[in-house]
Parts: structure tokens; C-alpha cells; sequence
């Protein structure tokens, strides 16, 4: 391997590594001069290594960097070693240090989420909290005019573990000054001072790469396709920008890392869970890139980089308009029996005669309005203009207005809604997830919100999940992951959502209960009719209506918010099955 030759500037060689990356943060305008700028280490290859590089081009870019680290507590004394590792790197190098720690095994059992995702949502919620954003996160957003695929919604730490213990700018300090603490902040506080402008993550091109991948299997549109963004904006309670998420590595490979840390001879950490194929993202790693590269593509990491690429530009492109058509072809209205609902002044026609009448308040039918998982609004559109429109423009506005009400539409709902404004009679509705329907008429097509008065019926629905694998049901907003866990892992999940995987079909049954259907808990004399698990824990009519169960078959081993029977549960030395249900708003990926 030929020694990358350095690059110098302004009196001071860089590697050409840091070159590259210089050169990538300029044309992306990714750091400005005078950032505070948290450096998010883990102490694997690419965030050391993405540390190394800013600390040559500190002086270059004019930037104050510090260190970020978040202690997952998932592998015992080797998270610890981390920790430790990293603070190292804090006191070698003079930087501010921003450390924070939390249970991810224990987030994913009470959230019911991936261990994957549960990191994720503390590691997202560190950094907007140290970027000012307040003690509740309201989500990322694309540094575009497009909202795209960020950041699923992460929680922000409710204390601070330990908080810059080492000052910057005096050198290294010394052990002894490592034992500062922070104050976390008080449990009525809603803001504090943002510590950091930016914090920058070691994203490389592989795992972009990977993740394009992951969302072509699992089935993805233009927006999922723009993979990893290289620049999320953090807004605060009151919508204003507090600080972004850069990534400033997507351009790099990771071996080309490993080789720029070797070469100056920096250590780093190597985390055991990274060779755990029970992860979704280890699997397309160790087993399906290099299969690719091999056999298909010597450069598929790149190619699907440059897919990414491309697909982000499209989307800005394509949010723009969809933008102008929301303000111009789209119009929303509150329904009459809401605002009956609020004490209103309402439109009344009784034959010829017409009036204005003052309703009273009704506040139960208000709590309803306000608790609503979706837009209480009806929302019209031109059936001559759309029609009138190319089929791209027809698909893009109909996701738009769905997205704009909380209704997950899947391509199959748009299409039948397509092909429903193609007709030509009026009068008919057309049933959409989540109790939405869509009606028309000679001129209009109407997107109808749920009548909130009466019982919204549900939709039955009934998807085949495959054994490893996961699907989306939007007829309750869900995504649904079959995850195999290997015996030697079983210790970080709760066992009572374990079940065992030997004996099982290569595809399971997701649909709503029905009646009829009987479920045994582990912990119970006696299997139960679901209507009464759920009455039992009082799950309201509407909840209860949609509710999933799981079904190997004819047999339900599987009910949401349920420990699974103790029958089905996981064996000893064996295999292990993992049902998770995630929301749709929180599956987006940074």
C-alpha cells in the first residue's frame, strides 16, 4: 500500500485524507469559522479517526471542537472501556468533554423497540440536548426545503451523567480534574444554553451504502433512497434552529479509515456487537455487501453512495413543488361537527331557509379533537387539476396531503385512490387507514378526517411477516420487525418478549384481532378472549379496534403490550424470536 502523501496548508501538512475531507466540508459548507463543535466518539475506527481528522483541520476550518460520548451500558465492563478510552483522547488532546450514560437494553424493553433504535433515540437526544434544543426533542429535519427521512424521534436524557470535565484550551488535564460534575438540570427546567453549535458524527460511505440497501429490501420511495443526510437542522420548542448533526466522513470508505489511523499510529476500540448478526445492519454488512462486491459489483458501496446522492436532489427538487401545490391546489377545512365541538358559530341549511347558529362546547367530544393521532381537518382538491396532471405529480400530492394529516399511505392506497378520481360517478367513499376515507364529487376529490362523535370503525387488516424480517401496517401507523436472537444474547432482552424460534414458519401473520380470539400471557391460570385482556387493561374502543396480534399459523403467540405464553416463550441454548412494533414517525433513519 503506497504512504498517502501530506497536503500543506498554511505552513502545515495534512494528511490527504484530511484533504479529501476539507475539501468535502467546503463544498457542502458543512462547518463555519467560530462553531463549537462536538465531536461524537464511540472509540470505533470512524469516529476516532473522524476526531484525528478535525484536530489537523482545526485551525484550518477555525473551529473549537470538544468530545461527545454516550455510554450505552450495553456491554457491561467493555462500555466502560469506552468510556474510559475516549475520556483518554479528551485529556491527550485538551478538549471539552460531554459524557452521558443510560440503560439502551432496558429503553428498548420499555419502549418495546430494537436495542438498534433505543440507541439510537439516547445517542440522538444527547445531541440535541447539548445543541440547546431543551429537555423534550421535537425531531430532525433535513438541512434541505425538503422534510425527508431524518432522525426517528429520540428521547433527551433526563440528567446529566457527567458534563465537561475537562477544560479546553489548557492543555491536557490532569486525572485528578476528571472528577467534575455537571449539574443536571432541575425537573422544571424546559431550556438551557445550548453547549455546542454542531455535532458531527463518523458516518462513512459504507454506511450509507448499507443503509440505501436496507430500505431497496424493505421497500423504500425517493425520500428513503436519499440514505443518510449529510446535515440534519435541530430545532428547539418554539421551531427555531438550535444547532445541526453534520457528517462530514460520507465521502470516505471505512478501510480507508483503518489505514489513515494505523498510519499515525492512533488506536481504537473494537466493539463486540458489531460482529452480532441478530442486527439487521450487521448482516447487510458481513454478509450481503461483500457477497455484492464479489460477485456483482466491485464498486456497489460507491454506486449506491452516488444513488443516495442523487435520489436527496430529487426530493429537494420534488418538496419544493409539492410545497406550492399544498398552498395553492390543496385546502383544508375544519369539519362542522368540530367546530360544533368547540361552541362555534356554524352554518345551518334547513331546506331554503339558512342560518347561523351558536352551538355549545362539548368536552368530550373536544378531549377527543385534541388526543387525535392525525389532523382533524378535511382537505379538497381539484379533480379537473389533478387529473389534468402528469401521474408523478398525481402520486406526489396525494402522499403530501396524507403525510400533512398523519396518515400513513402505503403505494397501493395512493393508487386506489388514483384510480377512484379516474371515475366518473359521485357519492362513493373510498376507506383509508386510520378511519380517513376519500370521497368525490363532479368537481372535488375529499379527503374526509374521522367523524370523532361516533365510534371510528376499523379496518381490518392482515400482512405476512417473513422470519427474519419486517413489514409496515398502516392501518395503525406501525412497522413490524421479526428479529432472530441468537442464545448468547438473550441476556440483554426482556424474556418475557422472547419466544422460541425453532419450529417456526419461515413467515409469520400480522392482523388485528378478531373475535373469537383467545391469547394465554405467561403469568395467567388460563388463556383469556383478547376483548377481555384489553378491556381488563382498559385499551379504549378505538385503540382496541386496530389492536395487532401475532400468529404463527392459527395460533396467536404474540399480542401487543402482552408477555408472550409461557409455552411459546424462549428455550435455553436456543434460538430466539424478537416481535417489535415501532411507529412509523419514529422508523426514519438519520
Amino acid at each position: 500500500m503506497s504512504r498517502a502523501l501530506p497536503h500543506l496548508l498554511y505552513d502545515v501538512f495534512v494528511h490527504s485524507l484530511a484533504q479529501r475531507v476539507l475539501e468535502h466540508i467546503r463544498e457542502l459548507e458543512l462547518l463555519s469559522a467560530g462553531d463549537r463543535v462536538g465531536v461524537a466518539v464511540s472509540g470505533g475506527i470512524d469516529s476516532v479517526a473522524l476526531l484525528r481528522v478535525l484536530l489537523e483541520l482545526r485551525g484550518e476550518l477555525g473551529i473549537v471542537l470538544s468530545i461527545v460520548h454516550l455510554n450505552h451500558k450495553l456491554r457491561g465492563a467493555e462500555s466502560d472501556g469506552d468510556q474510559e478510552f475516549v475520556a483518554g483522547l479528551a485529556r491527550q488532546f485538551g478538549l471539552e468533554f460531554f459524557v452521558d450514560g443510560d440503560d439502551a437494553a432496558a429503553v428498548a424493553r420499555d419502549e418495546h423497540v430494537s436495542l438498534e433504535t433505543a440507541a439510537r433515540e439516547l445517542r440522538y437526544g444527547f445531541f440535541r440536548y447539548l445543541l440547546g434544543e431543551g429537555l423534550e426533542p421535537q425531531g430532525l429535519k433535513p438541512h434541505s426545503s425538503s422534510a425527508s427521512d431524518g432522525a426517528a424521534e429520540s428521547r433527551a436524557p433526563s440528567t446529566r451523567d457527567l458534563c465537561s470535565p475537562f477544560a479546553a484550551g489548557n492543555g491536557a488535564s490532569s486525572e485528578q480534574d476528571s472528577g467534575a460534575r455537571g449539574n443536571p438540570p432541575s425537573a422544571g427546567e424546559a431550556t438551557h444554553p445550548a453547549q455546542l453549535d454542531k455535532v458531527v458524527t463518523g458516518h462513512t460511505l459504507d454506511d450509507q451504502a448499507e443503509t440505501v440497501l436496507m430500505r431497496v429490501i424493505r421497500g423504500s420511495g425517493m425520500r428513503g433512497l436519499g440514505g443518510i443526510y449529510p446535515r440534519l437542522v435541530v430545532e428547539d420548542d418554539e421551531g427555531e434552529i438550535c444547532g445541526e448533526i453534520v457528517r462530514p466522513l460520507l465521502g470516505i470508505r471505512r478501510r480507508e479509515l483503518q489505514s489513515y489511523l494505523e498510519e499515525i499510529g492512533q488506536g481504537w476500540r473494537e466493539d463486540s456487537t458489531n460482529a452480532d448478526t441478530a442486527f439487521t445492519r450487521n448482516r447487510v454488512r458481513h454478509a450481503v455487501m461483500p457477497l455484492l462486491e464479489k460477485e456483482f459489483n466491485p464498486v456497489v458501496a460507491e454506486s449506491l453512495s452516488e444513488l443516495a446522492e442523487i435520489a436527496r436532489e430529487e426530493e429537494e427538487y420534488w418538496e419544493n413543488e409539492v410545497a406550492g401545490w399544498m398552498g395553492t391546489a390543496v385546502h383544508w377545512s375544519e369539519p362542522d361537527w368540530a367546530q360544533s365541538a368547540a361552541g362555534k358559530t356554524v352554518f345551518v341549511q334547513i331546506g331554503a331557509v339558512s342560518s347561523h347558529a351558536q352551538t355549545s362546547e362539548d368536552p368530550e367530544l373536544l378531549a377527543k379533537i385534541e388526543n387525535a393521532p392525525w389532523l382533524v381537518a378535511n382537505a379538497s382538491v381539484s379533480r379537473l387539476w389533478l387529473l389534468g396532471q402528469p401521474l408523478a405529480v398525481q402520486r406526489r400530492l396525494v402522499k403530501a396531503v396524507g403525510e400533512r394529516a398523519g396518515v400513513a399511505l402505503e403505494f397501493k392506497h395512493i393508487s386506489e385512490i388514483l384510480q377512484f378520481a379516474h371515475e366518473g360517478s359521485s357519492g362513493k367513499e373510498l376507506d383509508l387507514p386510520l378511519g380517513w376515507k376519500v370521497a368525490r364529487d363532479a368537481d372535488q376529490l375529499l379527503f374526509l378526517t374521522p367523524d370523532l362523535r361516533g365510534d371510528v370503525p376499523a379496518r381490518d387488516y392482515e400482512y405476512q411477516l417473513p422470519v427474519p424480517g419486517e413489514i409496515t401496517v398502516p392501518e395503525i401507523g406501525a412497522r413490524f420487525e421479526a428479529q432472530l436472537v441468537p442464545a448468547t444474547a438473550q441476556s440483554r432482552y426482556n424474556p418475557e418478549h422472547l419466544l422460541d424460534a425453532e419450529g417456526l414458519p419461515r413467515a409469520l401473520t400480522v392482523r388485528n384481532w378478531r373475535p373469537g380470539d383467545r391469547f394465554w400471557p405467561a403469568h395467567t391460570k388460563s388463556p383469556k378472549k383478547v376483548k377481555e385482556l384489553l378491556q381488563e387493561r382498559r385499551v379504549g374502543h378505538f385503540e382496541r379496534a386496530g389492536w395487532p396480534v401475532v400468529l404463527d399459523g392459527t395460533q396467536i403467540f404474540w399480542l401487543r403490550g402482552f408477555p408472550v405464553p409461557a409455552q411459546s416463550g424462549a428455550k435455553p441454548g436456543r434460538e430466539a424470536l424478537l416481535i417489535l412494533e415501532t411507529p412509523l414517525q419514529r422508523t426514519r433513519e438519520a
